[in-house]
């Protein structure tokens, strides 16, 4: 292993190898990430930089290539729609069997896949102080241990719009803004990956973070719907049900109708929120272990779920900071509070924060912000940074692995394009996007799963979940989850684990050899250590609909 390199190029030429000649590419194509672009056919051009490496780790060496550029994604008819950006990381197969290739992606809506590339697990990696912001904003390119190139190639997409994906005139960026429209060219991206690179008779993974899991219960039905077989999915840090979550609903919508869940979405976020206060030794007694102080949150919000409708409203619009908007905000008296910090173990000043008019992530630690992709992060509210970024958890890692990319892509991955800049993030989209699904306003989509499950029923599922994550909170997911056992007569492949860390598991050094070893056993088809199961998940709540009905239809249904 090499210790740490902060000069990519350096990096690049200790591990390079003369396996096969590298061949950089300058791509002269003027890539544009706004709304009504779109590329003209006769520019579009499906040319990579191709690289050769070495990766070691203990007693393994893997020899391992590089591949950055674009593929031009098409519709069933031939006719193209997008030219995709992506870099792959692959390896030669062993005793003649084709590798595993699993296809990685981040969410946002509008994030590139910069975010999993750079932080998770290829061959190199950004090392963040994760939670802490030492040396900020200055993490170095390191060789990566924990990398999965010794177990699947991998293949990190851009959706177009971000990276330097663009749409195919007659179609425009904004035409693939959308829930459907994602899906559908993400389909067919993989699609052409596989047929490019032969390698229809490998084992085909999805891997999906944040939006990337709603996303990916989509793609999983839409693959397999179009005959491609998947073998597995893993769903890290998961938003499977917008409606499950009356934060994001709202904050969509802009109506009432989001707040249909709002119970649910108060104790969902608990378990999380205690976690974070318990980092911060707001508990009594101390923590023991992240695993059972989860299942006591979990036990205490869902004994408490009744008594926690009358404060439900008021909390989900005092995390958006309108607490009064439909009324005078309704919270819990101090007699009431006190009375749970005992089963909750929480302290008073803990469980005041998460029930107050104010966001919990301004409330926990009087004076200073925490974060919501992990609430481990935190500055005090003066400072600066927190002027253009109110997440400290993002402030962590958007400049360090934007500054890295600039390096990396000419010097590691050869690959240059001069007359257009990546789009890590466009927050154009987000605005612009189209969340509607299945007939509904915002997408729930456990119905695709499940219908993902039935085409497939050895199809392996994975959800992934960081125990401080305050973006998409694991016993939410669990929930969510929970509704597959509704349904008669379904067993599925599904497996559930939990990480110290947040939204980005990856980033902790502790969670990451975990994930890591994790991984190797489920795409080697072996059980998880811990992982829970479909059957031991915590039931669904009463007021969500079976699995196999969007819930905003359920709803409807019995008013």
């Amino acid at each position: 292993m090499l210790s740490q390199a902060a000069n990519p190029q350096a990096l690049a030429q200790q591990q390079a190898q003369p396996q096969g000649a590298n061949k950089p590419y300058t791509d002269p194509v003027p890539y544009s990430p706004h709304a009504n672009d779109g590329l003209a056919a006769s520019q579009v051009a499906e040319k990579a930089a191709v690289m050769h490496y070495q990766w070691k780790s203990g007693k393994t060496t893997v020899n391992y290539t590089t591949t950055t550029g674009h593929l031009t994604a098409a519709d069933a008819n031939g006719n193209p729609e997008a030219t995709m950006s992506y870099v792959a990381y692959t390896a030669p197969g062993a005793n003649g069997k084709p590798r595993p290739v699993t296809f990685l992606y981040n969410g946002g809506p509008g994030s590139s896949s910069i975010w999993l590339r750079l932080g998770s697990f290829a061959p190199t990696r950004v090392a963040t102080p994760d939670p802490l912001l030492t040396n900020w904003p200055n993490y170095p390119l390191v060789d990566n241990a924990e990398s999965l190139i010794d177990t699947t190639d991998m293949v990190f997409i851009d959706p177009p719009g971000t990276g330097l994906s663009e749409a195919v005139l007659p179609y425009t960026n904004k035409q693939f803004w959308g829930v459907d429209s994602d899906v559908n060219i993400m389909r067919d991206f993989i699609i052409r990956y596989l047929a490019a690179n032969n390698r229809g008779d490998s084992p085909i993974y999805l891997y999906g973070e944040s939006y990337g899991t709603p996303r990916t219960d989509m793609l999983a039905l839409a693959l397999e719907t179009a005959g491609v077989p998947l073998t597995g999915i893993v769903l890290q840090s998961s938003i499977l049900n917008y409606f499950a979550d009356a934060i994001e609903a709202v904050a969509i919508l802009l109506t009432t109708e989001g707040l249909q869940l709002d119970t649910d979405t108060l104790a969902g976020y608990y378990p999380g929120y205690a976690e974070v206060a318990a980092y911060y030794r707001q508990v009594s007694p101390p923590l023991i272990d992240q695993g059972l102080f989860a299942l006591q949150s979990e036990i205490f919000a869902t004994g408490q779920y009744n008594h926690f409708k009358q404060y439900a409203q008021t909390w989900v619009l005092s995390q958006l900071g309108i607490p009064d908007a439909l009324g005078n905000p309704v919270v819990p008296p101090t007699r009431t509070l006190q009375s749970w910090e005992w089963p909750s173990s929480l302290t008073l000043q803990a469980l005041q924060g998460y029930f107050s008019t104010d966001s919990f992530g301004l409330a926990l630690l009087p004076g200073s912000t925490i974060g919501r992709y992990d609430g481990r992060v935190s500055l005090p509210n003066s400072d600066p940074r927190l002027q253009t970024d109110g997440d400290p958890s993002d402030i962590l890692i958007s400049q360090p692995f934007t500054t890295a990319l600039a390096t990396q892509m000419p010097d590691y991955l050869g690959y240059t394009a001069p007359n257009a800049t990546y789009m890590p993030l466009n927050d154009d989209i987000i605005e612009a996007w189209d969340f509607s699904h299945a007939g509904q306003p915002l997408p729930d989509t456990l119905p695709d799963l499940l219908g993902a499950i039935k085409l497939n029923p050895k199809l392996k599922v994975l959800a992934e979940n960081g125990f401080h994550d305050l973006a998409t909170p694991f016993f939410t997911t669990e929930k969510e989850l929970a509704r597959l056992q509704t349904v008669r007569g379904l067993n599925p492949d599904l497996q559930v684990n939990f990480f110290q860390g947040g939204h980005m598991i990856y980033l902790d050094d502790v969670a990451r050899p975990k994930m890591k070893s994790d991984l190797v056993d489920y795409y080697r088809g072996q059980p998880i250590p811990l992982a829970l199961s479909l059957w031991t998940l915590p039931a669904p709540w009463r007021d969500e609909s079976p699995a196999g009905t969007p819930t905003a239809t359920a709803q409807a249904a019995t008013q």
